[in-house]
């Protein structure tokens, strides 16, 4: 008898480009397409976006997720062929994400609860800057930071919006988090810090109803905040699978020497 293999029942997903649909039509017929539920392994295809998308709905599940690259931008997903695909999955390298928690406070005392994979950040809503107050488990860091904005990013998210903001890039499997300015006006050159992923980060807005804040953790929104706060949930684990030689912390790697 054969040994069955790895990722036997395999579910596919797909954003709504022409490019993503028609390698859904070709792999569904090669494979099959088994409900996620029942699914060894999810496969994304498409860009980065809906990677973020299949890993908030199946962050809790334990399953490994694997994507090629149908969309624009992918830095998170393998490339794209229709050979072999139970093959490539068995050799496939896995890496364990454990997202950001935000809990966020609006005008009216109502708290949000939202999962980051890639970075909490703060944005100004208005054309005036955000005046923010920044502490570290309990310890005010700076009493008073004037910027567009601010951001919590994990090492999956580091070369996203954090390496736009000139923050820096973080291997994979370091156990750091990247807190990063948005355009800082005072103090002029501060650049950010570089966290353990146990802090507990705090971020209180100042004078609020002059300079309304909004929060988002990836895709979800929160306006009008007045207080933010930042934790690393070790309780989920996410498994993202890539090809051998192509691993995110090659990645990463790759992108701290511009290529």
């Amino acid at each position: 008898m054969a040994t069955p293999k790895r990722y036997d029942r395999i579910a596919f997903v797909a954003s709504a480009g022409t490019e993503a649909q028609t390698a859904l039509t070709q792999l569904t017929k090669l494979y099959g397409n088994h409900d996620a539920d029942d699914a060894d392994v999810v496969v994304a295809l498409g860009g980065d976006g809906l990677m973020l998308q299949t890993l908030h709905r199946h962050m809790r599940s334990g399953k490994p997720i694997y994507g090629m690259h149908r969309g624009t931008i992918g830095f998170l997903m393998n490339e794209f062929t229709t050979h072999d695909l139970h093959t490539r999955l068995a050799a496939a390298r896995e890496s364990l994400i454990n997202p950001l928690l935000m809990r966020a406070t609006d005008v009216h005392g109502a708290v949000h609860l939202h999962h980051a994979i890639n970075e909490v950040a703060l944005f100004r809503q208005t054309n005036q800057a955000a005046h923010l107050r920044i502490l570290i488990d309990e310890h005010e860091r700076m009493a008073e930071l004037i910027a567009d904005g601010i951001l919590v990013a994990t090492p999956a998210g580091s070369t996203a919006y954090n390496l736009s903001a000139q923050g820096p890039i973080l291997p994979i499997n370091a156990a750091l988090l990247a807190l990063t300015p948005i355009s800082a006006f005072r103090p002029r050159r501060w650049r950010g810090a570089l966290l353990p992923n146990s802090a507990f980060v705090v971020i209180e807005v100042l004078e609020g109803e002059k300079r309304p804040v909004a929060a988002a953790a990836d895709h979800d929104d929160v306006r009008d905040v007045r207080r933010v706060e930042v934790l690393s949930d070790k309780t989920i684990s996410m498994r993202m699978l890539f090809d051998p030689g192509h691993s995110l912390e090659e990645r990463i790697l790759r992108e701290q020497f511009g290529y």
